[in-house]
């Protein structure tokens, strides 16, 4: 056999194609029976032409759990809610969050069109003709892109009017492509879990029925498969994964010192000469709470007068082996107790039991109002029970923030209570965002605040604070929940501007009194899982003097563009969003002034706190 008789196919070593094989269009080396190939852009024009005769396509075995086409009905869901994901929300938010909050919408959406499709094939099984189902998906590709590119332009214009309203430059970066793509991505990621994770419980059914009756196996691998799934999300994903890190990060970042900060020279502050508290067991936010206390030089020089050095008295959630025992609250207490009386609190003038945020924080504008109004002749005591952010400890140890703080007030009232009645420091509570929970958990209604203290200050209580949600709810009718008016305002009152808020209602209000300072467009105040389903009463008319009148509420979206708000929430000046700014001057001036002082005296020191705020 000759070696051409053994290679029947193409000569490979054949050189360029014959001038007669390119005037017939044939490849190279092509025999003279084979079609010529296309070129590119004419088999891509061909591809296009088919799918827009057939615009979707159908599973090659019924068996198929990841390749397989998109249901049309949860595809219009996922499409619509992406669509009602870019309304205006509380606050305005970057580009990139608004993909973030529309993947997640749109995933939501089409999880519930995906099992409203499946119960209604379920009950009424019908196929529909392949013309009426070609027709649906060309409706669809031709109209869907061409509405979600105005959406995204509306967006952006409802952004840029709600940025004007409070108080921020029109001007807006917004890539519509990148929230789309980011959209998309997020609602691709979740359906290739979604149909993984069916994929690998019909493959469990299928063994179990090997060794089972099919009923059987049906409901044991249903419920093998739920319980992976939530102990996989619950367990590895939450608790070993975002909460671990977290954790991590916050673990090293208590251990920082903020640049500027240095430990105190008065042995008034803890962490001082004689403190009970070492400087570096204070942690980042004991040691930027303590640092920055202000000092008689610097108090006498605003008021022109002789000022004290005010006592700041921080106790840390890790304390020095000496003060540890089987209950750290109340070992807290006594440490802060003890600090108290170390620093002579007991003596001045005003005695502020302040509520922490998660990682600890005490705002330095409430703190510094009250001592600068009292010419330092204060004390403020706070407890650290957790140094995690405040999201975190809502989620794993938000009970720790009313049980340090019950504590603490319990301890605080026990030592006054000890004191000859007309030796006694008057006794205000102040908080927040988490701080104001903390506070309010410690009392067990608003009329229980009242009696227990003589002033409160409060600044963005969250939904959940239990007497905000009280008030809230027993509201006097006709007053807006953003503004709430209680009882006539004779001891409660709610404002974002002070200045003009707490002078309504014009009647005088009695002592003890209570401030809030509430930001209609604070998403911390408003966040709750009952967004999920229920519209709030914060989008009743009247709106809110912050809040676009564009602002829609729909089931589930509405939850997800609020807790994107709290992420951005510190991104508008106060009085809007999560900021509060210099508003303590007033709460502080109208819940407890010192002799003499007068509202010349308070703008004063409101220029002063906004100045000294701006520069931090």
């Amino acid at each position: 056999m000759t070696s051409t008789d053994r290679n029947t196919g193409p000569d490979r070593s054949a050189g360029p194609a014959s001038g007669e094989e390119r005037e017939a269009g044939r490849r190279p080396g092509a025999t003279a029976g084979t079609p010529p190939r296309p070129p590119l852009p004419r088999r891509a024009a061909e591809r296009l032409l088919a799918f827009a005769r057939r615009p979707y396509g159908d599973r090659p075995d019924p068996s198929y759990r990841i390749r397989r086409w998109p249901d049309l009905t949860a595809l219009c869901f996922a499409t619509v809610f992406f669509w009602s994901s870019l309304t205006p929300s509380l606050v305005p938010r970057p580009w990139y969050l608004q993909g973030l909050v529309g993947g997640i919408t749109a995933v939501i959406g089409y999880a519930l069109g995906s099992g409203l499709g499946w119960l209604c094939r379920t009950v009424a099984p019908w196929r529909q003709p392949a013309r009426f189902r070609t027709r649906c998906w060309q409706a669809y590709w031709l109209l869907s892109p061409v509405l979600a590119v105005w959406f995204i332009s509306e967006s952006a214009r409802m952004q840029r009017q709600l940025r004007v309203l409070q108080g921020l430059p029109p001007s807006l970066t917004w890539h519509t492509p990148m929230i789309a793509l980011i959209a998309l991505g997020l609602l691709l990621a979740a359906l290739l879990v979604a149909r993984a994770v069916r994929l690998g419980s019909a493959t469990l059914i299928r063994q179990l029925g090997r060794l089972m009756p099919r009923p059987a196996a049906y409901a044991v691998g249903a419920v093998v498969s739920a319980l992976l799934v939530l102990v996989g999300v619950r367990d590895i994903v939450f608790d070993r994964g975002v909460v671990d890190i977290a954790d991590r990060i916050a673990e090293a970042a208590n251990d920082g010192t903020k640049d500027g900060i240095r430990r105190p020279a008065s042995r008034l502050a803890s962490g001082g000469p004689g403190s009970l508290i070492p400087w570096e067991d204070l942690g980042l936010q004991g040691r930027n709470f303590a640092g920055s206390t202000p000092t008689r030089a610097t108090l006498t020089a605003w008021t022109g007068r002789p000022a004290r050095d005010p006592v700041r008295v921080y106790i840390p959630s890790a304390l020095p082996a000496a003060f540890q025992d089987d209950s750290p609250f109340a070992a807290q207490a006594r440490l802060a107790v003890r600090e108290l009386d170390r620093t002579g609190a007991f003596d001045r003038a005003v005695l502020a039991v302040a509520g922490t945020t998660g990682t600890g924080w005490v705002d330095p504008n409430v703190a510094e109002a009250l001592e600068y109004m009292y010419e330092g002749d204060t004390a403020i005591v706070a407890v650290q029970y957790s140094y995690l952010p405040s999201w975190v400890s809502f989620l794993v140890d938000k009970e720790k923030a009313g049980q340090a703080t019950r504590a603490l007030l319990d301890a605080v009232r026990a030592r006054l209570d000890s004191l000859p009645a007309g030796h006694r420091p008057r006794l205000v509570v102040t908080g927040e965002s988490l701080g104001a929970y903390a506070v309010e958990a410690s009392f067990d209604s608003a009329d229980d605040l009242l009696a227990s203290t003589d002033g409160a200050l409060l600044l963005g209580a969250p939904d959940f604070s239990p007497i905000s949600r009280e008030i809230r709810r027993d509201r006097d009718p006709g007053s807006p929940v953003w503004r709430p008016q209680y009882r006539g305002g004779a001891h409660i009152r709610f404002a974002q501007f002070p200045e003009t808020d707490l002078a309504r209602p014009a009647a005088a209000w009695a002592h003890p009194r209570a401030v809030y300072l509430q930001n209609a467009s604070d998403p911390v105040v408003w966040w709750s899982p009952d967004l999920l389903l229920d519209k709030p009463a914060w989008l009743d008319e009247p709106l809110g003097p912050d809040i676009t009148p564009e602002i829609t509420w729909f089931p589930f979206v509405a939850f997800w563009q609020t807790s994107v708000d709290m992420a951005v929430s510190y991104g508008v000046d106060a009085p809007h969003g999560h900021r509060y700014g210099a508003g303590a001057v007033d709460g502080w001036a109208a819940v407890l002034p010192p002799p003499g002082w007068t509202t010349a005296d308070t703008t004063r020191l409101r220029a002063f706190i906004a100045h000294r705020a701006a520069a931090y």
